[in-house]
C-alpha cells in the first residue's frame, strides 16, 4: 500500500464480505479485521489480493519478531533502487537545468539514462498502477507511472520528430513550464525527477514509520528465547515456549526473566524500566512478583512461572499498543473517505486541464507541461499519513512513558476529560500493608520487639503477618529472624508463639495499655490505620502500626492534574477514617467513602449527567462497571484482568503521575494531527490550481509533492521527543515538600 487510497480499496472490498468490516492503517501496513467465524481468514486473504495486494495472518509478535525478517531485505532493496536512480538522476538535472553544461549530443545521453530510470527506477509504480487498473482502480502509483511516462513519451517524440534531438541544441533552464514554440524543450528532468523525488521519499517515510513503532519492536526484544529450568533439582536449558505455570527457572544476574512469576528463592533488584517507563530499580525478594522481560541486576533468583506466553503482563502490553496502532480516530475516517475520490479526481482534472489548454490555443506542448504537472502534483499521501503517523508515533511514546492507549478514541476522550475519579486501595494507595509506625513502651527495644513479633507472624500467611514479617527482616541486620516455635494462631484475635524461651503474642489492643501505647491505638485510629500490640511472657511492648500507604509521589500527581484544569475525586469502598486520611494526603477535596461497585459505577453516571466528561482510575474486580461506564477508563497493569479488559488506558507503571502525563500526550497528538491535516489539505488546494494554471513544473512539482508527505511524517515524529514539563514537575515537588 502506499496511499489512502489503496487503504480505502482494501477496506472496501473486506466490507462487501458479509459481517465483514476492516480498519487499515497506512502507517502499519496491518489491518484490524473484524468477522464472522463462518469467514475464514483464506477468504480474507483473497478478498484482499483480488482488490489487488497481498496479505498474510499476523504472527505472535513476541520473542523472534516475524516482521523483522522480511524488513532489512525489504529496505535493502528500496535503498540500492533509489541509489542507482539518483546516480542516473543527477547527470540529466545537471545537464537539463545548467545550460553551459550541455555539450553536443547531451540530451540523448540524458534519453538513455532517463530510460533506464523510467523502466528500471520507476518499475514499482507501473507495475502497481498496472495492477490496480485491472481491478478497476486507481492510486498514488497510477498518478506517478502517468506522470513519468507522460513526459518521457512526450521528450521522445521531441527528440525523435521535433527537431529537439538535433545536434548542437541547447536548452534553456525555468522553474516554470516554457510556453515558447520557438524553443525546443524536453522533460527528461521531470521524467528522472518524479521518481527519484517520490522513492526517496517514501524510503525516509518507511524509516520514519519503524523508528515511530519501535515500541513494538523494544517489546519484542525484551522476550528471551531460552531459560534455565530447574527439573528435579537438576539445571536445563529449554526453549521459552516450552515452560509451563508451575515451573521454577533460574534468572542469572544480567539475564532477562523470562515470563512473570513470583520469587522463590533469591533477593535482588530488578530493572523494569523498558516496560514500565520507571527508571529506578525494584527490589524483590522471596513471594514477590516478578514481570517477563525485567533485566535482573543482582543475584541469581529463582522464580516460580505464574503466567506464560500470550498471559504475560509483556504480552499484554504489546497486544495493547497493537491494537492501538491499528485503529483509526474520527478524523482519519474522514480522510480516509477524501483520498479514495481523490484519484479519480485529479485524473479528470488533468484530462481537463490538457484539454482546455488545447482548446484555448495553447501550444501542445504547454498543455502536456501542465497536464502532467497536476498528475504529479497532486498527493493523496499527505492525507493518509497525516492521522496515523501520529497516532502510531503517539501510542509508541507512550509506550516508553508507562501509559499505554487502547486507540485513537481514547486519545479523543482523554483530551476531553474534565474530571478524574480515583479508586483508593491499589491506586492511590500500593494496595499493600505496610509498617507505617512503631511505638515502643519506656525501656522497651523497638527493633527487638518488632523482630519478635515478625518471628511469630512468619508462618503466618495473612496480610497484617506479611506486613510486619517483611518489616521485620527488613531490619534485622542480616535479614534473619530468630526462630518461632509452637506456632498457634487464632482467627480474629491474634497469633502466639514461643521466642528464645519468652512467649510472643501479637494481638489487637485491649484497653488499660501504657500511656505512649494508649496514645499510638488512638493516633491509629484516628488516620484509619491498623494498631497491633506486641507482647512478651503477658507483658506490653509495643504497638505496631500498619496501613496501606500512598505510592511515591500521589501528592505531585493529583497536583498536576489539577494544574491541568482537572478535578479529581476519591472513591472508595473503604470506612470513612481511612478514605479521609488518604484523601488529605492526597490533597483532595472531594471523598465518597463506604461505596459499593454499583455506587461507584451510580457516581459515575450521575457525574456525567451534570455534564462532566469523567475519566475512572481503578485496579480491581470491583472497579470493572464503573471503568466501563466511564468516558475513560484508566487501569493499572498489575491490577485485575476485568479491570484493565475494561479499560481504555493501561498504567504499566505503578504510578498516577503519569495520568497527568497521559492527558499532555493527548493534547499534543491531537494538536499534531490537526496541523498535519490542515498542511495535507492546503497544501493540494494551492498546488493543483497553480499546476492547472502551468504556473508549477513537473519537476518542482515532483519535489513539493514528496516534500508534503515529509512534512507531516517529520512533524509527527517530534510527539516522540514529548516530555513531562519540568516547570510544572519542579512546582510540584516544592509544594509538597512545603506540605510536608
Amino acid at each position: 500500500m502506499t496511499c489512502a487510497a489503496c487503504v480505502s480499496r482494501v477496506e472496501r472490498r473486506l466490507a462487501k464480505l458479509d459481517g465483514v468490516s476492516a480498519s487499515v492503517n497506512l502507517a502499519t501496513h496491518r489491518a484490524r479485521v473484524t468477522h464472522p467465524t463462518e469467514v475464514p481468514v483464506a477468504t480474507l486473504i483473497e478478498a484482499i489480493e483480488a482488490a489487488g495486494y497481498t496479505a498474510r495472518r499476523p504472527e505472535p509478535r513476541l520473542g523472534a519478531e516475524p516482521e523483522a525478517t522480511g524488513r532489512p531485505a525489504a529496505e535493502a532493496t528500496a535503498l540500492r533502487r533509489l541509489v542507482l536512480v539518483l546516480a542516473m538522476s543527477l547527470p540529466v538535472l545537471a545537464l537539463s537545468m545548467v545550460p553551459p553544461w550541455q555539450f553536443r549530443n547531451w540530451q540523448w545521453l540524458c534519453f538513455m539514462l532517463t530510460a533506464y530510470v523510467v523502466v528500471w527506477g520507476a518499475w514499482p509504480f507501473h507495475q502497481r498502477a498496472v495492477r490496480g487498473l485491472r481491478h478497476g482502480a486507481a492510486s498514488m502509483d497510477t498518478l506517478v507511472s502517468l506522470g513519468v511516462a507522460a513526459s518521457f513519451v512526450w521528450s521522445g517524440y521531441a527528440l525523435f520528430f521535433g527537431g529537439a534531438g538535433m545536434p548542437g541544441m541547447t536548452m534553456p533552464f525555468s522553474l516554470l513550464p516554457s510556453a515558447s514554440p520557438d524553443v525546443a524543450h524536453l522533460y527528461l528532468e521531470a521524467a528522472v525527477a518524479v521518481p527519484a523525488f517520490v522513492l526517496l521519499g517514501r524510503y525516509l517515510e518507511s524509516r520514519a514509520r519503524h523508528d515511530s513503532g519501535s515500541a513494538l519492536h523494544a517489546l519484542a526484544e525484551l522476550a528471551t528465547n531460552d531459560v534455565t529450568v530447574l527439573d528435579g533439582g537438576e539445571e536445563r536449558r529449554v526453549p521459552v515456549s516450552r515452560l509451563q505455570v508451575g515451573d521454577r527457572f533460574l534468572v542469572g544476574p544480567g539475564e532477562r526473566v523470562a515470563t512473570d512469576g513470583v520469587v522463590e528463592a533469591g533477593s535482588s533488584a530488578v530493572d523494569l524500566s523498558l516496560i514500565t517507563g520507571e527508571s529506578r530499580p525494584v527490589e524483590v525478594s522471596p513471594g514477590e512478583p516478578v514481570a517477563g522481560g525485567a533485566v535482573n541486576s543482582g543475584a541469581v533468583l529463582e522464580v516460580r512461572a505464574t503466567a506464560v506466553g500470550s498471559d504475560t503482563q509483556l504480552a499484554r502490553i504489546s497486544r495493547l499498543v497493537e491494537e492501538a496502532q491499528t485503529r483509526k480516530a474520527r478524523v482519519q475516517r474522514l480522510t480516509d473517505a477524501v483520498s479514495a475520490r481523490f484519484v479519480p479526481v485529479v485524473l479528470t482534472l488533468a484530462a481537463t486541464t490538457l484539454g482546455f489548454w488545447l482548446g484555448a490555443g495553447a501550444a501542445s506542448e504547454a498543455a502536456v507541461t501542465a497536464a502532467v504537472a497536476v498528475l504529479v502534483v497532486a498527493c493523496p499521501c499527505a492525507l493518509g499519513l497525516a492521522t496515523p503517523t501520529a497516532l502510531l508515533a503517539a501510542t509508541g511514546r507512550g509506550a516508553r512513558m508507562g501509559v499505554l492507549i487502547s486507540g485513537p478514541t481514547a486519545l479523543e476522550a482523554l483530551r476531553g476529560v474534565d474530571t478524574i475519579v480515583l479508586d483508593k486501595t491499589g491506586t492511590l494507595t500500593t494496595g499493600r500493608l505496610t509498617v507505617t509506625n512503631m511505638t515502643a513502651d519506656e525501656g522497651i527495644d523497638a527493633d527487638r520487639a518488632l523482630a519478635l513479633a515478625g518471628a511469630v507472624e512468619s508462618a503466618s500467611g495473612h496480610p497484617l503477618a506479611r506486613a510486619i514479617t517483611r518489616a521485620a527482616r527488613h531490619a534485622a541486620p542480616d535479614r534473619r529472624l530468630p526462630v518461632a516455635t509452637a506456632v498457634e494462631q487464632t482467627p480474629g484475635l491474634g497469633v502466639r508463639g514461643e521466642v528464645d524461651g519468652r512467649l510472643v503474642c501479637v494481638v489487637q489492643p485491649p484497653a488499660g495499655l501504657p500511656t505512649p501505647l494508649a496514645e499510638a491505638v488512638e493516633r491509629a485510629d484516628t488516620a484509619g490505620a491498623t494498631a497491633v500490640l506486641v507482647t512478651v511472657d503477658g507483658a506490653p511492648q509495643a504497638i505496631i502500626t500498619l496501613a496501606d500507604g500512598l505510592r511515591s509521589d500521589t501528592y505531585r500527581a493529583i497536583d498536576h492534574l489539577k494544574r491541568l484544569g482537572l478535578r479529581p475525586v476519591l472513591a472508595t469502598g473503604d470506612r470513612e477514617a481511612p478514605a479521609a486520611a488518604v484523601a488529605a494526603d492526597a490533597g483532595i477535596t472531594e471523598v465518597h467513602a463506604g461505596m459499593s461497585p454499583q455506587d461507584k459505577a451510580a457516581l459515575v453516571a450521575d457525574l456525567q449527567r451534570r455534564g462532566a466528561q469523567v475519566a475512572f482510575v481503578g485496579d480491581g474486580v470491583n472497579d470493572a462497571a464503573a471503568l466501563a461506564g466511564a468516558d475513560l477508563g484508566i487501569a493499572l497493569a498489575s491490577g485485575t484482568d476485568a479491570a484493565v479488559a475494561a479499560a481504555d488506558v493501561t498504567l504499566a507503571r505503578e504510578d498516577v503521575h503519569v495520568i497527568a502525563d497521559a492527558v499532555r500526550l493527548a493534547r499534543s497528538t491531537l494538536a499534531t494531527i490537526r496541523t498535519n491535516l490542515a498542511w495535507a489539505f492546503g497544501y493540494n488546494l494551492v498546488t493543483v490550481p497553480l499546476a492547472m494554471l502551468g504556473l508549477l513544473s513537473p519537476m518542482i512539482a515532483a519535489a513539493a509533492m514528496s516534500a508534503s508527505s515529509l512534512l507531516v511524517v517529520a512533524n509527527s515524529l517530534t510527539l516522540r521527543g514529548k516530555q513531562p514539563r519540568r516547570d510544572e514537575r519542579s512546582q510540584a515537588r516544592a509544594t509538597t515538600r512545603s506540605a510536608a
